[in-house]
């Protein structure tokens, strides 16, 4: 879809701390999101993207005093997720910073949102997220899940994504929740099937545990890889990424 592909740090937020587990669960404190965010940025991050993991569990709006203190500090793109039910949602937002929004259970529970943030902010500032477990019983093998992860549907996800798009989804955050957190690499499959369904960009999310698992992503069809563990870790750094992305014939920024 582009000729340069992104690295993008992610932030799980809960209670206005950054955490990580493995498959959604067992969470565990990370450090404070504004200070990682600029920490990223400085090693040269093209994006952040900040998920406020318990925001639609706690049935509430995402932190919108963190996501400005972080706007206010980071000067690259920042995709805020996490709670959003409506419009006016979106237009807090991008009042306190935010460049893109995520949008998953709520588009799933009325997929009108979609459309009706795409025609008032234009699909450029719509991400739509795409919580995934593997299931054989949908023709894919793959179903889309809600609340971060922790309730199933019945949709399968590629056929919910290609809806998506149609309604207005201008990208794909395609996070495998069987890889999340366990560094044995990317979903390859998963990423190559949303390839063939998406006219948008795709970011493939889930896995990451060595600089050699981010060419395959980006090579089976990724627009752009996102990862959170192995950076909060200091196992990896975004220029790390990058250099190895580099040796293998990738144009990053």
């Amino acid at each position: 879809m582009t000729l340069t592909s992104r690295v993008i740090p992610c932030l799980d937020v809960a209670a206005g701390r950054v955490v990580k587990g493995v498959n959604f669960e067992n969470l565990r404190d990370m450090g404070d999101p504004v200070e990682l965010a600029a920490y990223y940025a400085a090693q040269g991050a093209d994006e952040i993207t900040f998920l406020d993991v318990t925001a639609t569990v706690d049935e509430r709006a995402t932190t919108y005093d963190v996501v400005q203190r972080t706007a206010e500090n980071v000067f690259v793109p920042l995709t805020v997720g996490g709670g959003i039910r409506s419009v006016e949602d979106v237009a807090r937002l991008q009042g306190v910073g935010a460049d893109k929004v995520g949008v998953n259970s709520a588009a799933i529970a009325r997929p009108e949102l979609i459309g009706e943030i795409a025609d008032r902010f234009g699909s450029q500032v719509l991400v739509l997220s795409l919580d995934i477990k593997r299931a054989p019983t949908t023709h894919s093998g793959f179903i889309v899940t809600t609340h971060g992860g922790r309730t199933a549907t019945t949709l399968d996800a590629l056929d919910w994504a290609r809806e998506a798009i149609e309604r207005g989804a201008g990208e794909l955050l395609v996070n495998s929740i069987d890889a999340d957190g366990t560094r044995d690499g990317f979903d390859l499959e998963l990423v190559r099937l949303m390839r063939e369904v998406s006219s948008v960009p795709v970011i493939a999310s889930g896995g990451a545990g060595a600089v050699t698992d981010f060419a395959p992503a980006i090579k089976a069809g990724a627009d752009a890889v996102l990862a959170a563990s192995v950076f909060h870790s200091g196992a990896l750094t975004v220029g790390d990424v990058k250099d190895a992305m580099r040796a293998e014939g990738i144009l990053v920024r």
